[in-house]
């Protein structure tokens, strides 16, 4: 199909942008104490409400890309100090960090956490542009490399009224003379391999200079075995692949079962493996952070919906804790349970700001903890936006320290969405830069589906009473392409005396009520008009879409228009009739984690639920009934329930 967005719009922005960066940039290094941030409030606001619907921006993800030079301050008492447990960094720990000796407190002192400390700091005075290409057209400098995160100096209550203080100098009466003031942070460290140095700047994130630095922390252990999660290889039930990262690149183990073990075939990418264009991407450039070795390994020989333990690891690098994990419900069961959703993202566990915070994400992953836990869940379906690291590789661990309390213990499926794969000139149907230069790589590395080769991220699996088609709306998809021709044989081959119902997943949905950008919509006419037929004519019971961040139900619906209304059963719940088959029901589940976007006053006849709140799906089918509900995170009360029943 044609590309949504012209070459010469992105040429003639990208002219405009390059303007205001050449005409901000040259703003001198902050080196007053008490100076405050340049007022660039307003124009910020509005740019991050124009794009509120494309892409978080983040004041953090602004910093200038100018040279770090040391602050112009005489101050001899500045020091920063940082305290833990240990001389080394374990694998999940709050570090506490404490800038003490300053004489007049700024609210644009700030404190980041940079890794590896031997980062590149040189002027770039040109790179603000790079931030266009994900969606922040915000025009504010940055620095050289990524910090993984930062937080001001005043996430301390007491920091700028110098209520943490002590005396450096006394008259000749035993009156303190010089008065300096202290800040104690917490920031929140896990095992990325790499060793990290916190810096103190004056400036704000807009003109920022050094102060001080402390020297660099390594890891105990680099190359620990971490972040492990499942997936399903097929629909049997009788193998698992479980997935992890370590800063080894020798092959390790996977030991589970009575005595079982397999060999891990290990995997990485480089930054020459990122996507870039003009200006060059953050993935390719700084926002690039070595991945360490990725390893994935086959447990065979399992049983469907049975619980077995394992650890992976070697001797060298050190081995996982015991896990416990449940194999689905073979393909042809008679029941499977499983939780959806899409967009979720992470968030800091500190007041630390990140590039991309998903505030709802802590919420929704802890309360689907809950439910893992108490083994009534089979499988974890995440439709697309996985990480949103989008080109600053740092967060994809990050995120996967986030999900691995449940995906370590389960199932966990994903579908490609476009802040995995969306690049100028690579292929996707969608010229944006969403990905930021990652074009897909990092996710087909760290989540293995069972696809039938690299970039085609299209698969189905059976798992109980179910057949999942599972698509990626970022790859062509029109009449004449492959994953077309894939999705019209796979959907027409469906057993359904075997798997009664067929769900279909993508990440862009087909129906929603909010709008998106004019430029860029949420729903694609083109997409709906090429495969929504396919839905019809195969007799999908139930489509599951993100990209959208709410929650909407709709009618069963085709071209628009209801061609059938739900029932309310004898406890008042919604129920489809699918023995009377007359179109699928939509919902849109992009609720998990990214800023919610609201609703507008009205909507069509077509929409029959709406919410805005963090959440995600949970599915219950058996061989007559599926029972669909959306789950509150924060309340963990159910909002909307729904049925589709067959004889």
């Amino acid at each position: 199909m044609k590309p949504n967005i012209s070459f010469e719009f992105h040429k003639c922005f990208s002219t405009f942008t390059i303007f205001f960066v050449v005409f901000f940039h040259f703003s001198p290094c902050s080196s007053s104490r008490s100076l405050s941030e340049p007022e660039f409030t307003n124009p910020t606001a509005i740019t991050k409400a124009k794009y509120a619907n494309h892409t978080a921006i983040s004041d953090f993800r602004m910093i200038n890309r100018k040279k770090l030079s040391e602050c112009p301050d005489p101050n001899p008492y500045i020091e920063i100090n940082v305290s833990s447990t240990n001389s080394q960094l374990s694998d999940d720990q709050f570090v506490t960090v404490t800038i003490s000796g300053v004489l007049i407190p700024a609210a644009s002192d700030w404190v980041a956490m940079i890794s590896p400390a031997n980062s590149d700091v040189s002027s770039c005075p040109f790179n603000g542009i790079q931030y266009q290409q994900t969606g922040d057209f915000s025009v504010l400098p940055l620095l050289c490399h990524y910090p993984v995160k930062a937080q001001y100096a005043s996430s301390d209550p007491g920091y700028l009224g110098c209520k943490n203080h002590e005396c450096k100098q006394r008259d000749s009466r035993g009156k303190c003379a010089v008065k300096t003031c202290t800040a104690t942070l917490q920031f929140h460290v896990i095992n990325i391999r790499t060793d990290i140095e916190f810096v103190f700047f004056a400036g704000g994130f807009i003109t920022p200079c050094i102060l001080k630095r402390t020297t660099p922390t390594s890891f105990a252990n680099p190359k620990k075995p971490l972040y492990g999660h499942l997936s399903s290889i097929d629909s049997t039930g009788n193998s698992m692949r479980v997935t992890w990262v370590s800063g080894d690149d020798s092959p390790q183990q996977v030991q589970y079962g009575n005595g079982k073990s397999q060999t891990s075939v290990v995997t990485t990418f480089s930054q020459a493996d990122m996507c870039s264009s003009v200006p060059t991407s953050p993935a390719k450039d700084f926002g690039w952070h070595d991945p360490g070795y990725i390893h994935s390994a086959l447990m065979t020989g399992l049983q469907p919906s049975t619980t077995f333990s394992y650890r992976y690891g070697s001797n060298s690098a050190g081995w996982s804790d015991s896990i416990k994990f449940k194999t689905p419900p073979a393909g042809g069961a008679d029941e499977v349970k499983f939780l959806a959703y899409g967009d979720m993202g992470k968030a800091p566990r500190d007041p630390s700001v990140e590039h991309y915070i998903q505030p709802g994400s802590i919420s929704v992953v802890n309360a689907i903890a809950s439910e893992v836990s108490s083994g009534n869940i089979d499988s974890i379906f995440h439709i697309g936006d996985i990480s949103y690291a989008t080109g600053f590789l740092v967060e994809w661990d990050f995120f996967l320290h986030l999900i691995s309390p449940v995906a370590s213990q389960l199932s966990y499926m994903t579908a490609i969405g476009n802040h995995e794969r969306d690049y100028i000139d690579t292929g996707s149907v969608y010229i944006t830069a969403d990905s930021g230069g990652e074009c897909g790589v990092p996710y087909e590395t760290y989540f293995p589906m069972p696809t039938s080769e690299k970039d085609k991220p299209w698969y189905s699996i059976e798992q109980g009473s179910v057949h999942f088609t599972v698509i990626s709306t970022e790859h062509e998809w029109s009449e004449s392409s492959e994953q077309y021709a894939w999705m019209k044989m796979d959907m027409a081959s469906v057993d359904r005396t075997r798997t009664p119902w067929l769900i279909f997943m993508g990440h862009r949905p087909m129906y929603s009520s909010s709008d998106g950008l004019s430029i860029i919509p949420n729903v694609d006419n083109k997409f709906v008009q090429a495969v929504e037929p396919l839905l019809l004519s195969n007799k999908v019971d139930l489509v599951l879409f993100g990209h959208v961040h709410n929650y909407e139900r709709t009618c069963a619906i085709y071209q628009g228009e209801c061609k059938a209304m739900p029932k309310k059963d004898g406890n008042g719940i919604d129920t489809y009739d699918s023995s009377n088959y007359q179109a699928p029901v939509h919902a849109v589940i992009g609720m998990a984690g990214f800023s919610l976007d609201s609703f507008p006053s009205t909507a069509s006849a077509w929409s029959l639920k709406r919410i805005s709140d963090f959440g995600y799906a949970r599915v219950d089918a058996t061989k007559t009934d599926l029972n669909f509900e959306y789950v509150n995170a924060n309340t963990t009360q159910v909002g909307d329930r729904f049925h589709i029943t067959r004889s």
